[in-house]
């Protein structure tokens, strides 16, 4: 499946920049795409250097947690749910407590947290894989669950819109917490039927209840909170988490008797091992995609959508948020770049920006997803994973359009 679409990816481009060159007369086209090969080389080492200290540092306290068996603990809280979500990991095993963590950052918004943990999950997913090329049933629920993650504080997004000048930053936050809450139920529900999972199960509903309960009372406590406000508590609460999690980790290893310092030095190793793996995967994806968005395709396509929905008589302005949600599953930053670029052109209160706004904020990146964490256990039959991944966002970014006309029309 992925070698389709990255092969796709180039002869798509390369159709797109020969009618470019025929028809618009554009001659510099070519050189745009030759340059966006090098650029995106050079941008994937970027991104896995960056990460290697970021990974050496989760990856070696997460073996303290190991060592001092912490992980072991939170595994046998979440037991109940995941050994119906993911019935091939045991009971107990270290894997549920690292797909936890990570999936706790990804709700918390602890971006440079989450993408480590889910690596440090993704490897212990590997090891209880019996055919290491192909994703196991319980990696590719995991990599969709971070796909299309719910995140409860889109803080970036609100600071962006403050930054523009909207009269409200924050008025998107219900907007897009319904969508990427629809893009998780979607890409779940998804998953549990190609897997068979019995998500009606008394004990999976009773977690997810729990888990709206507590969406629903955080909800309530932030609602009132300006966009300055909701800034500051956010950075508050999530660096204290953080430093609280380095501190309880640390302290409960030197009370079981650990030596912490080899323990962090020896997952230190194996983030550093991570990291450079990495690097193939990043530039095959990244290239394809720079290859794509340089060579005028998106363009083209974005016609084509606006062209159909005129033809049908439907309203048209949402077509307009459309460059943010064609960038979403390729590229985070690009995706950024298209939701900044919608708010200059249209006006950042515009029902354009707003949508794009929420477009932004309903999903995660999906191709870089399943680069960086199958890459880094070196998968390369992602089976339903990418199919699930898509549908999720798919379920996000139509959520976003639909609440869009409810919210700000």
């Amino acid at each position: 499946m992925l070698n389709i679409i990255w092969v796709s990816f180039f002869l798509i481009a390369f159709v797109a920049a020969v009618c470019e060159w025929l028809i618009v007369g554009n001659v510099e086209v070519f050189a745009t795409l030759v340059q966006s090969l090098f650029d995106m080389g050079r941008l994937s080492v970027e991104i896995a250097m960056g990460l290697i200290g970021v990974l050496c540092l989760w990856l070696g306290l997460f073996r303290i947690a190991e060592k001092a068996g912490l992980i072991q603990i939170l595994a046998k809280l979440l037991a109940p749910l995941f050994h119906r979500l993911m019935p091939e990991i045991p009971r107990g095993h270290p894997a549920l407590g690292s797909v936890t963590m990570n999936l706790s950052a990804n709700l918390l918004g602890l971006d440079n947290a989450a993408t480590p943990l889910g690596l440090k999950a993704m490897q212990d997913l590997q090891k209880l894989n019996p055919n290491k090329d192909t994703a196991s049933n319980a990696q590719i629920l995991f990599l969709v669950l971070n796909t299309s993650s719910v995140t409860l504080l889109p803080v970036t997004i609100f600071m962006y819109r403050a930054q523009q000048g909207a009269t409200d930053p924050t008025e998107v936050f219900l907007p897009i917490l319904f969508a990427t809450s629809a893009s998780t139920l979607v890409g779940l529900l998804a998953v549990c039927w190609v897997q068979r999972i019995k998500w009606w199960d008394p004990v999976v509903l009773g977690y997810f209840a729990v888990f709206s309960l507590m969406i629903t009372a955080l909800m309530l406590s932030l609602s009132g909170l300006d966009a300055e406000s909701l800034r500051v508590q956010s950075t508050l609460y999530g660096n204290l988490i953080l430093i609280s999690i380095v501190v309880w980790f640390i302290a409960y290893a030197c009370w079981q008797k650990v030596d912490v310092y080899d323990a962090f030095i020896e997952g230190a190793k194996e983030g550093f091992e991570v990291g450079v793996k990495l690097i193939p995967y990043l530039v095959a994806m990244l290239v394809a995609i720079g290859v794509f968005r340089s060579s005028g395709a998106m363009d083209y396509l974005l016609r084509g959508i606006a062209w159909s929905v005129n033809l049908a008589g439907l309203d048209t302005r949402f077509v307009d948020a459309l460059p943010t949600a064609m960038m979403k599953p390729l590229s985070g930053s690009g995706a950024r770049a298209m939701m900044l670029e919608t708010m200059n052109t249209h006006g950042v209160d515009s029902f354009a920006a707003r949508v794009s706004a929420v477009m932004q904020g309903s999903t995660e990146t999906t191709f870089y997803v399943l680069a960086v964490y199958f890459g880094s256990v070196g998968i390369k039959n992602m089976r339903h994973a990418v199919a699930c991944g898509l549908l999720a966002d798919a379920a996000g970014l139509t959520a976003a359009v639909l609440l869009g006309y409810w919210f700000f029309t």
